[in-house]
């Protein structure tokens, strides 16, 4: 039987809780919700890397990204992205970002955007992404 690895990137904060930034399980990568936070800095809390759309979103790409290579994998590998906004409005201008960021994917995933109002206060953008290696 194939183990599980916790992945957490040394960007990142150790999880406060019983949980991983990512968990990879033979040639399959799952990166947990990540959100728009600067990399860990010992003994502070997490900072938003700002007050928009646009800086959150692509610091949380850069945080999904960061727990994807630390298992071995790259956006390539990534079959499936769950996207979860706090605005509707946001949607727009979200897509805009994503487009731009994945301008020289050459295979796309499967994505869904939805509408979540959870999120810690001042965050707006939250994305989980599911790869397969090899």
């Amino acid at each position: 039987m194939t183990e599980k690895t916790a992945i957490t990137p040394p960007t990142h904060t150790t999880p406060p809780a019983k949980f991983s930034h990512g968990v990879k399980k033979g040639n399959i990568l799952q990166v947990a919700g990540q959100v728009g936070f600067l990399p860990a800095v010992e003994g502070q809390p997490p900072t938003p890397a700002g007050d928009t759309l646009r800086a959150q979103t692509l610091q949380t790409l850069a945080n999904v990204a960061a727990v994807l290579e630390e298992g071995g994998a790259g956006w390539e590998d990534v079959i499936m992205m769950r996207i979860y906004l706090t605005d509707t409005a946001h949607f727009a201008e979200f897509n805009e970002i994503y487009d731009a960021y994945f301008a020289d994917l050459k295979s796309v995933p499967a994505a869904r955007t939805t509408v979540y109002v959870g999120l810690p206060a001042g965050l707006l953008v939250e994305i989980d992404a599911l790869a397969v290696l090899g």
